[in-house]
């Protein structure tokens, strides 16, 4: 993993700039921006940029932590305890130790250990940080390590000088960055074909391919080897079920509304689709796999009482010049102001009766910048009610619609108020079946759900997928998803279904961000890249994907579903269209949709109700035909 690391240094120069200005008109990108090479070489510089502001973000928490331990020893709390209860709450910390000034630090008072393979690096770090705070100044060392162990060392004095606090701390999560974005970037083969036994197909031929460069993602499909999903024009009877599990030798048989996953040990999934086309069927085809679309980086975080300063009320608005709090925002958060949320909070900030479903990896269930911020949701792979997430990616999207604001803690979310239903149907690896999905949609939408982020795809045109999400869609469901990750006109899905609402990614200087999938199905465009959020174990991460991307409308179509809760989806659907501002070409296009979300004039047309269905491009036109599957377009009149 590391490797690429040392490439992307060469290349720091194509990374994006934090911080924008206003919204500006773009020209469309020239054709160089699509190229491989600079798809490959840009993501790598992404990769780059996440892993350096997460070891940025760490230091700057860990600094306010380090000032929250002295602050509570100054106020007489057993020096032991305060030390005990930080490194409880934060596994990172792999030693603390509280001195006087003129004393060493090993004299002082210890929590932890050493790492073993590092100790002479910590104890000379050690040393130069206590030199440091006797002097009154504050110290942070180079990080030291590789791999998994990268470490670390912190020195902060008192307010008042005479005692100090210095500690080892671990940045695993550097490591973690890397490899979790090489898999959502898709610069590595993905998924683990091992561990899933799946096999990589053209999606459009299903012919085997091997995948072992970044661009062959583009256009690929991973689907179970020995599972096939069938859906009856007529469900058999128990003797004919009885008959094909006894000719195909099943080992298993699901069924999830109308549609069954037939699972073997020695029959492929070609095999199985040729013996049901003797069936009455509406459709055989492979259980396809999903992953996610992003990638990322971190940053830790306090205890909070939200209950002191949240209500689900929009009777006080916040003041024009409101700026929250949150003590990551203002210096990371740049994508909050492209896309005018603090003016659109003004309008409406949420509401607790807007369900917003994150069908992901499931959400950190502790972590305590969202805390009463979650329902109790579902696991999908289990089959229980702890959808607690052990990837990451799911708490990441969950923060950005609903981190809590103005709590003095971490990151700010979009909406305030919107309760989030998490339901886990990816696993650990990031990826998850058909099956999954399908039946965590349709949980989400029985369990309340108004609006759904679904920050996954394939390139899979697959009946089962679909058959649930029309299921979502006529339950008035809202849903939001992102394009994918692979830079390719490629059609993903659930994106590129028409009654989903699908999202590409811009970074803050308004442009396409590199990785970004595009097409003639995109509706609008919000920010991707570097966004930074919420992270398992009370940390918080800068991930890039159009997996932030989703999760950035899927807040505004709460809050558009907030102000007015008379508005069908599809309205909702036409106000994110029409209040969006325009990018690249005038009008739709294939790389922005209808331009970047605008949270002040969606939730100001919400109010109105001044959404009116859309005059038809050619392009809306292909989007409405594109659930057609190619092989059967020609008989429908359709272009192939």
């Amino acid at each position: 993993m590391w490797r690429y690391l040392s490439t992307v240094a060469v290349v720091l120069g194509l990374g994006v700039v934090l911080f924008p200005g206003q919204h500006q008109q773009r020209s469309k990108p020239g054709p160089e921006v699509y190229s491989a090479k600079y798809e490959t070489t840009s993501k790598l510089a992404l990769l780059e940029q996440d892993v350096k502001l997460t070891d940025e973000l760490c230091r700057s928490q860990c600094a306010i932590d380090y000032a929250t331990m002295l602050s509570r020893i100054e106020g007489g709390e057993p020096v032991t305890n305060v030390l005990k209860n930080m490194r409880s709450h934060h596994e990172k910390m792999d030693v603390l130790v509280w001195s006087k000034r003129g004393q060493s630090w090993e004299q002082g008072i210890k929590s932890g250990d050493l790492p073993a393979s590092y100790n002479d690096q910590s104890t000379a770090y050690l040393k130069e940080a206590k030199t440091a705070v006797d002097e009154g100044k504050h110290y942070q060392s180079p990080k030291f390590g590789a791999g998994h162990h990268v470490y670390f060392v912190q020195g902060t004095p008192s307010s008042h000088g005479e005692d100090s606090l210095v500690g080892v701390i671990h940045q695993d999560v550097l490591a973690q960055v890397t490899d979790h974005q090489m898999k959502n970037l898709r610069l590595e083969p993905y998924p683990n074909d091992n561990r899933w036994k799946v096999k990589a197909v053209e999606t459009n031929t299903l012919q085997d391919k091997i995948v072992d460069h970044p661009e062959d993602n583009q256009g690929t499909s991973h689907y179970q080897q020995n599972e096939v999903v069938v859906r009856f024009k007529t469900d058999p009877t128990e003797a004919q079920l009885n008959q094909i599990k006894s000719e195909i030798h099943a080992t298993s048989a699901q069924k999830l509304g109308y549609t069954y996953v037939f699972r073997t040990n020695d029959r492929d999934a070609k095999s199985l689709i040729a013996y049901f086309g003797k069936w009455d069927v509406v459709y055989v085809e492979p259980h396809f796999l999903y992953m996610t679309n992003d990638y990322y980086d971190d940053q830790e975080r306090r205890d909070s009482n939200p209950s002191s300063t949240h209500s689900d009320s929009n009777q006080t608005p916040v003041s024009s010049n409101f700026m929250p709090n949150d003590n990551l925002y203002q210096k990371y958060q740049w994508n909050l102001p492209l896309i005018e949320t603090l003016q659109g909070w003004q309008i409406n900030r949420g509401a607790n009766n807007v369900i917003v479903a994150v069908v992901d990896t499931g959400v950190d269930l502790a972590h305590p910048d969202l805390q009463g911020q979650l329902l109790p949701g579902y696991n999908v792979i289990s089959g229980s009610d702890n959808p607690q997430d052990d990837v990451g990616h799911g708490t990441h999207v969950t923060g950005v619609i609903s981190a809590l604001v103005n709590n003095q803690l971490g990151v700010a979310g979009m909406t305030w108020f919107n309760k989030v239903l998490p339901v886990k149907v990816l696993d650990q690896t990031g990826a998850g079946s058909t099956y999954s999905v399908a039946q965590g949609i349709i949980w989400a939408t029985d369990h309340g759900a108004k609006v759904m982020n679904l920050s996954l795809g394939n390139y899979a045109d697959s009946g089962f997928l679909h058959d649930a999400i029309r299921y979502a869609y006529d339950k008035d469901v809202a849903l939001i998803a992102a394009s994918g990750n692979d830079n390719t006109e490629q059609p993903g899905y659930p994106a590129a279904y028409s009654e989903v609402f699908a999202v590409a990614a811009i970074d803050s200087q308004n442009e396409k961000a590199p990785f970004s999938n595009y097409g003639d199905y995109i509706d609008v465009t919000a920010p991707g890249v570097t966004i930074a959020s919420t992270y398992p174990n009370n940390q918080y991460a800068a991930l890039s994907g159009t997996s932030m991307a989703s999760p950035h409308v899927t807040a505004l179509a709460a809050l558009i579903r907030s102000a007015n809760p008379d508005l069908k989806n599809t309205d909702v659907y036409e106000i994110m269209r029409q209040s969006a501002q325009d990018l690249g070409d005038k009008g739709h296009d294939k790389y922005f949709g209808y331009g970047v979300i605008d949270v002040v004039k969606a939730l100001e047309m919400a109010k109105q109700n001044t959404a009116a269905p859309l005059s038809y491009w050619p392009q809306d036109l292909a989007r409405q035909l594109h659930f057609v599957p190619k092989k059967y377009a020609g008989s429908l009149g359709f272009e192939k």
